[in-house]
């Protein structure tokens, strides 16, 4: 098929890359110019496992193409992907500015029938705003396309995104008419080979899919972070705790993990969009006004903890922080806890080294000009001299240090595990003053 994908951030480039990679002929087009020529020089705009590599070879295969023109994304396409971002305006909704302007660039350019797949996370009713919005604009010019608006929600996951889309466990299409639903089977038909369900439902529905699906993870993860606060207040061990529950096969384990809170460019922001939106439309939203908040005194509680071990000052501390990104795999920083614990123990005079696999670049230039912030290129480099150490993301390379050479470099042993990576008993056995989240028993 020949597609075009408007937007390359992480959800385009992934989705038109995926594409490419089963054959079709794609162009993805965005107006950052300085992207475009990254991308067209084999360079990743972003770190996504496993994307490059894809980007690269259907690039120089010729199914792949980057361009900052819409008319290129537009002309000879069947299909148009809408993938540009929503982020959270000032009243909390998804700003959809950016893919109205994208369809109206669509609209004033198309030459001939088109179905148009909105990929952005969208509140529920944007795919209508979309769709009369091509109509107007197509009636100015006179014409009269066949232009159909298609919800396709999203569910990749940042560090996996490349798996989720080859090999999804589900894909949700909201559509209108049989003849595009037949296009839709015939597009993503490589896709679901593997058994997984093709979902089709009308838009407005498939638009409310994604919120659902994100917010009631976020839930999960406030709901177990605030027991995680009430076993420590009680002495029962959250990991215990969570054995229990997730083996109910109701339940189950995935998104059932104590820590420092979720980010991210998604559940922050979709659970604020959805909050602002039942309002609107004269719902109340108490699950979800409680989810965020429990969420943003989970991003507090290893800062607070940190504190209060130092009996509520760290002027002059010394703190080492493993991990800055919201998650392992990515280095997206967007909401990431990393921040909000770094500016509470900075506002409160500590002084941070930051190490990173990833998101070093980032951090930097968030924390531009801040002088109580330090960056370095390895876990054991943060610790010379520290006061305490804080691992915040759970990459990797944080799973089996040389914590002999770990104790050795650190002014005083005192650990602050904000993923509950390690064994108590086995830490403090080695001299570490060692705190977790929610492991008081």
């Amino acid at each position: 098929m020949r597609i075009g994908v408007i937007g390359t951030g992480y959800v385009g480039l992934v989705t038109g890359t995926c594409l490419a990679e089963m054959g079709n002929d794609v162009v993805c087009q965005d107006i950052d110019e300085a992207k475009i020529r990254r991308l067209l020089a084999g360079e990743m705009p972003i770190y996504e496992p496993g994307l490059a590599e894809l980007v690269q070879r259907n690039h120089r295969d010729g199914r792949l193409h980057f361009s900052t023109d819409v008319k290129d994304v537009t002309r000879d396409r069947e299909i148009i992907y809408i993938a540009v971002g929503t982020p959270p305006d000032d009243d909390g909704s998804a700003d959809r500015q950016y893919v109205l302007a994208a369809a109206r660039g669509v609209a004033n350019n198309i030459q001939g029938p088109m179905t148009v797949i909105v990929k952005s996370t969208v509140p529920v009713g944007t795919c209508d705003m979309v769709q009369r919005c091509i109509d107007e604009a197509l009636k100015t010019r006179g014409v009269s396309h066949r232009v159909e608006v298609v919800s396709n929600p999203e569910f990749l996951k940042e560090g996996k995104a490349v798996s989720d889309f080859m090999r999804p466990d589900r894909i949700v299409v909201g559509v209108r008419s049989e003849a595009v639903k037949d296009q839709i089977h015939r597009l993503y038909e490589p896709f679901v080979r593997n058994g997984h369900p093709l979902l089709m439902m009308d838009v407005r529905s498939s638009e409310m899919t994604k919120y659902a699906a994100n917010v009631m993870l976020a839930t999960r993860i406030s709901l177990v972070n605030e027991m995680a606060r009430i076993c420590d207040a009680v002495g029962a061990d959250i990991m215990n705790v969570r054995r229990g529950i997730g083996t109910d096969s109701r339940i189950g384990m995935q998104f059932l993990y104590a820590g420092v809170g979720y980010g991210g460019s998604c559940f922050p922001k979709d659970v604020k969009a959805l909050s602002t939106l039942a309002v609107e439309s004269g719902c109340q939203a108490e699950i979800l006004e409680a989810v965020e908040r429990v969420n943003r005194g989970q991003k507090m509680f290893l800062a607070t903890q940190i504190r209060r071990h130092f009996d509520g000052d760290v002027r002059g501390k010394r703190i080492a922080l493993w991990g800055l990104a919201f998650k392992p795999e990515t280095d997206d920083i967007r909401e990431a806890p990393a921040l909000t614990i770094i500016k509470r123990l900075t506002d409160d005079g500590a002084h941070i080294v930051a190490f990173d696999p990833q998101a070093r670049p980032n951090a930097e230039a968030y924390f531009e000009g801040t002088d109580q912030v330090t960056f370095v290129d390895s876990p054991y480099a943060a610790l010379e001299g520290a006061d305490a150490v804080a691992l915040v993301t759970e990459w990797r390379i944080f799973r089996s240090l040389d914590f002999d050479y770990v104790k050795s470099l650190m002014r005083s042993p005192v650990f602050f595990d904000g993923r509950n990576q390690y064994d108590i008993a086995l830490m403090r056995e080695m001299g570490f003053n060692y705190h977790t989240i929610g492991r008081a028993a």
